[in-house]
C-alpha cells in the first residue's frame, strides 16, 4: 500500500468524533496525517465538541477533548499533500471565512485529490465553490448551502450513517456515518485493507 500524505483541517470546536476517528483510522491503516488550524503552530491544540442526537430538534452539543495540531497552518503546502479531511462541529462556519482555507480546498478539488468531508465541513466546500455539479450530502442544516452552491443534495438516512462518493468527493452527515465514509475515503485512496 502506497501511504499517503493527508492534511486535516481543524479548529476550536470541531466536532470531536469527526476529527479524533477519522485520525486514527487514517493512521491505523498507516497513512501520514497532519493537522492544521488558522492561527495554530504544531504543539498547540483546539478544543473539540462532542454532538450527540437525543431526540431534540437538533443536536446537543458537550465539551471534548484537547486536539492536537502537528503543522504549521501558515507553512503548509498544499502541493506535498495527497489528500485533505474536513471535520463538522461549530468550526467550519468560522474556517470559511479565511480566505487561505479557501485557497487550500480549492487547491485539493482543482487537482482532483480526494477530499473527505463530513457533517459542516460542507459549509466550507460551499464557501470554497467547489460543490458545483456535485452529488453530496451533509448534516440535514447545511442542504441549503450545498443546493446553493451548486450541489446535488442526496438523502440523508434516519441513522445518519450513509456517506456518498462523487469522483474524488466523499461525503457524510455525522459521526455515526464513520464506517461508510471512512471505507469510501479508503477506496478513493487506493487503499486495500486485507480481511
Amino acid at each position: 500500500m502506497a501511504v499517503k500524505k493527508i492534511l486535516m483541517l481543524v479548529g476550536d470546536y470541531v466536532e470531536d468524533y469527526e476529527a479524533m476517528v477519522p485520525l486514527q483510522i487514517l493512521q491505523m491503516v498507516g497513512h501520514n496525517v497532519r493537522t492544521v488550524c488558522p492561527d495554530k503552530k504544531p504543539g498547540d491544540w483546539v478544543r473539540t465538541a462532542i454532538h450527540d442526537f437525543e431526540g431534540d430538534q437538533t443536536y446537543s452539543e458537550k465539551p471534548g477533548h484537547r486536539f492536537a495540531i502537528t503543522a504549521d497552518f501558515d507553512a503548509v503546502d498544499p502541493a506535498k499533500y495527497d489528500a485533505l479531511v474536513i471535520p463538522g462541529g461549530r468550526a467550519p462556519e468560522y474556517l470559511r471565512l479565511d480566505p487561505r482555507v479557501i485557497e487550500l480546498v480549492r487547491h485539493f478539488a482543482a487537482g482532483g485529490k480526494p477530499i473527505a468531508s463530513i457533517c459542516h465541513g460542507q459549509q466550507i466546500l460551499a464557501a470554497a465553490g467547489i460543490l458545483e455539479g456535485k452529488r453530496c450530502t451533509a448534516y440535514p442544516a447545511v442542504r441549503p448551502e450545498v443546493e446553493r452552491a451548486g450541489g446535488t443534495w442526496c438523502e440523508v438516512n434516519e441513522t445518519v450513517s450513509n456517506a456518498y462518493t462523487d469522483g474524488n468527493l466523499v461525503t457524510a452527515p455525522a459521526w455515526p456515518a464513520h464506517p461508510e465514509w471512512m471505507r469510501k475515503f479508503l477506496d478513493v485512496l487506493g487503499t486495500r485493507i486485507e480481511t
